[in-house]
C-alpha cells in the first residue's frame, strides 16, 4: 500500500496543543487525545497483538477465564501468533504449548498463525517464519504510527518502523486479546543523535552496545529511546531493528526510529494496510540528549555478565572463544548471517 505520509514538522494528531515526541504522538493518536505528556496514563487502541509459544498458552488461559470459554478475540486479523521458542525440543510440555496455540487459532480462525511443521531432514514448512520479531517485520505487521504489543520483552524491535512497540505480560495481553485496548503510561523520551559515516567494520550491534555501555542497563528505565541522525538514516531496516531490539537491555520502554523512504520501500508489497507516520516536533521536549560521532567508534563487545560491561573488541583479542551462537531475535536476520560469513571467510584467508 502507498502510505499516507504526514509532514515531518509538525505531524498531526488532532489539534496539537503542545510539541510532542514521536512516541507521545503515537500514543496520543491511539488514545484520541490532542496532546500527551510523560507520566500520563491513557487507554490506547492496539493495532497488533503478538504472542508466542512461551506466553501464548497463559495469555489464552487468562483471556478465556476473564471473557468466557466461548469468547472471541477482538479482531482475528490483529492477533498474530508465532511459535518460535520451543519448536526444536522433544519435551512433551513444550510441545503441548504449541498444540494449545494450534487449537486456539483453529477455534478463533486467527488469520496470522505462523505454524511450523516437521517435513523431516531438518526441513520446515515454507510458510513458517522463524523468530517472532523478525517475522512480524517480514510479514508486514510492523507499520509506522501504530501501536504493537507483544508478550516478549524484545517486542520493542518493531520500533524500527516508527511505531510504538513494547512487551507486556500475559494478564495485559489477555485483556488486549478481548478488548483491543491497553492502559499505558506515557514514557519520557531520550534522544540519541548518531552522526558520521558508518565504518564498514561496524554494525548496529556495535552502536547499541556502545549506547548501553554509556548509559548502563538501567539508564533508560521506562524511557522511550529515539534514534536519529545521519548514521541512522543510512542504516537498513534490519540494522534499525537491531538498535530497537536491545533498548530493553537499557531498561527502555520502547525504541523508535523515524520512518523514512527506507521504511516505506521495505514495506512495499508487505502490507495492504494504510498507515500514517508521525515525527517528533522541532520543539518537542526530550528527557535528555546523547550524541555520538559514529566515524570514531570501534567494534565493541559485551563481556560477562551484563550488556553494559562494554569493552573494545581489540581488548579481548587474547580471549579464547569456546562456542559461538549466531541467531536469536537481535542477531538472526539475513544481514547478521552475511556479516558472520564475511568474518569466517576472512579468518581462513
Amino acid at each position: 500500500a502507498t502510505p499516507t505520509r504526514a509532514p515531518r514538522s509538525p505531524a498531526s494528531t488532532g489539534s496539537v496543543k503542545s510539541p510532542m515526541t514521536t512516541t507521545e504522538k503515537i500514543l496520543a493518536r491511539a488514545s484520541e487525545r490532542a496532546s500527551l505528556e510523560p507520566g500520563e496514563n491513557v487507554w490506547v487502541d492496539v493495532d497488533v497483538l503478538m504472542t508466542h509459544d512461551v506466553c501464548g498458552p497463559g495469555t489464552i488461559g487468562i483471556f478465556k477465564q476473564e471473557f468466557g470459554e466461548d469468547a472471541k478475540v477482538w479482531d482475528r486479523e490483529k492477533v498474530v501468533i508465532i511459535p518460535d521458542h520451543y519448536i526444536f525440543t522433544s519435551d512433551e510440555r513444550a510441545n503441548r504449548n504449541v498444540d494449545i496455540l494450534r487449537d486456539f487459532c483453529e477455534e478463533q480462525k486467527i488469520k496470522y498463525f505462523y505454524d511450523i511443521k516437521d517435513l523431516s531432514d531438518f526441513r520446515a514448512n515454507p510458510d513458517y517464519k522463524g523468530v517472532c520479531h523478525i517475522a512480524l517485520a517480514q510479514e508486514g505487521h510492523c507499520r509506522p504510527g501504530e501501536v504493537l504489543l507483544g508478550t516478549d520483552s524484545h517486542t520493542c524491535n518493531a520500533g524500527a518502523f516508527g511505531q510504538f512497540a513494547t512487551g507486556i505480560g500475559n494478564t495485559d495481553a489477555g485483556f488486549v486479546m478481548g478488548t483491543g485496548k491497553a492502559l499505558l503510561k506515557v514514557p519520557p523520551t531520550i534522544r540519541f543523535v548518531l552522526d558520521g559515516e558508518m565504518p564498514p567494520y561496524l554494525l548496529a550491534k556495535d552502536l547499541i552496545l556502545q549506547i548501553i555501555g554509556e548509559i548502563s542497563v538501567s539508564g533508560a528505565t521506562y524511557r522511550s529511546m529515539e534514534f536519529v541522525g545521519s548514521t541512522i538514516e543510512s542504516l537498513t531496516m534490519e540494522e534499525r531493528m537491531t538498535l530497537c531490539n536491545m533498548v530493553i537491555e537499557a531498561g527502555g520502554k520502547n525504541g523508535v526510529v523515524p520512518a523514512d523512504e527506507t521504511t516505506f520501500k521495505y514495506l512495499e508489497g508487505k502490507t495492504s494496510v494504510e498507515y500514517e507516520p508521525v515525527y517528533s516536533d522541532a520543539q518537542a521536549r526530550f528527557y535528555s540528549d546523547y550524541r555520538f560521532d559514529v566515524s570514531k567508534l570501534e567494534p565493541v563487545v559485551a563481556k560477562p555478565h551484563s550488556p553494559d560491561n562494554r569493552a573494545l573488541a581489540r581488548e579481548c583479542k587474547d580471549v579464547k572463544i569456546d562456542r559461538v551462537y549466531i541467531g536469536s531475535c537481535t542477531g538472526g536476520k539475513t544481514e547478521d548471517f552475511i556479516a558472520a560469513a564475511k568474518v569466517f571467510l576472512a579468518s581462513v584467508r
